[in-house]
């Protein structure tokens, strides 16, 4: 088949019946763009004629620039290519023993609950449009919400009543989530006096700016960014990060991994047992502080004397009952 072609089928596939995001349908796009223009780089103008040794070259060009996690996805973009090919024109698939796995895995960065509650309580309440942000953050967090899923809500979709949201996720996915009853009256304030202030026509949205218009991923992320600032946070907070910590605190507090897959959305159970990895991290921290065995040379005296001590004792007991035993 005929490379232009065969691009040109495959996007319009990808388009219509993969169900992608918006942004992995365009990260998809353009992963492909670059593997066309290598291919037509190096003289090929036909499916038949790529081989495993053309696309294993391509990687190879890519792995000098480009983060683990775009290899994998760029990987993933061009089997998924090839395999609708070789459906559709009955073709030797070239991209069948194409495997790239990950070198290393960053752990999400996430808030300790500490952290969360300074974040929310530095919001002065009595500003309406302050009181909008601290309602979107709590809504983040509090239901796990991706940040382009928290600006689309709509109305009919949060449920004050029965303390639930519908949220429509990636691949127009939708999952119900309810909302703690510790969230529900700030944003049961937020809907019933500050949002009404703020509208100036008719809006679905239930998110809206001091405008009437809609709230602004940029807008939340700036904010965020100011926050850190203020509150001298060290790590880099970001709206997604506050989903990252409700994941990690639902774990900590003994939630199972499917509940937390269900609710932050996740079609793999793989993508949410990254937390766990937080979770074995913390274990594996705590051991080392705590445990008798992982001890600081510097404070080794005050550390073995209560042992020894303990072992005099024992052996002060022993002593006495064979003595007792004797004299029977």
């Amino acid at each position: 088949m005929q490379l232009e072609e065969a691009f040109e089928q495959y996007l319009i596939d990808l388009s219509v019946n993969h169900g992608f995001s918006k942004n992995t349908e365009a990260a998809y796009q353009s992963d492909l763009k670059q593997y066309k223009a290598y291919l037509i780089q190096l003289g090929i103008n036909d499916t038949t004629q790529v081989t495993y040794k053309h696309i294993e070259g391509f990687m190879q060009v890519q792995e000098k620039t480009k983060h683990d996690k775009t290899i994998i996805r760029m990987a993933a973009s061009i089997r998924s290519f090839h395999k609708y090919i070789s459906f559709l024109k009955d073709e030797d698939d070239p991209s069948i023993n194409l495997e790239v796995h990950d070198s290393y895995q960053i752990l999400p960065i996430y808030c300790t609950k500490q952290e969360i509650e300074r974040l929310m309580t530095s919001f002065h309440d009595a500003v309406p449009e302050e009181f909008l942000y601290h309602t979107i953050l709590e809504t983040i967090y509090a239901c796990g919400l991706r940040i382009s899923e928290a600006v689309s809500l709509t109305i009919n979709r949060v449920d004050l009543s029965s303390s639930k949201i519908r949220v429509k996720g990636k691949g127009e996915k939708e999952r119900i989530i309810p909302i703690p009853s510790a969230s529900l009256p700030l944003l049961k304030k937020y809907y019933e006096e500050v949002r009404p202030n703020f509208l100036k026509s008719p809006s679905s949205l239930f998110f809206i700016t001091k405008r009437g218009k809609k709230v602004t991923p940029q807008s939340i992320e700036k904010l965020m960014q100011q926050k850190c600032i203020a509150l001298q946070f060290t790590k880099h907070i970001t709206p997604h990060k506050l989903r990252h910590s409700y994941a990690t605190h639902m774990l900590q507090g003994g939630a199972d991994l499917r509940t937390i897959q269900e609710i932050l959305g996740h079609s793999d159970i793989h993508t949410t047992e990254i937390y766990t990895h937080i979770q074995n991290e913390q274990i594996t921290n705590t051991y080392k502080k705590y445990h008798p065995g992982e001890y600081d040379p510097d404070i080794e005296t005050e550390m073995i004397q209560p042992l020894s001590g303990y072992r005099k004792k024992k052996e002060n007991k022993i002593a006495c009952n064979t003595k007792e035993h004797s004299n029977v």
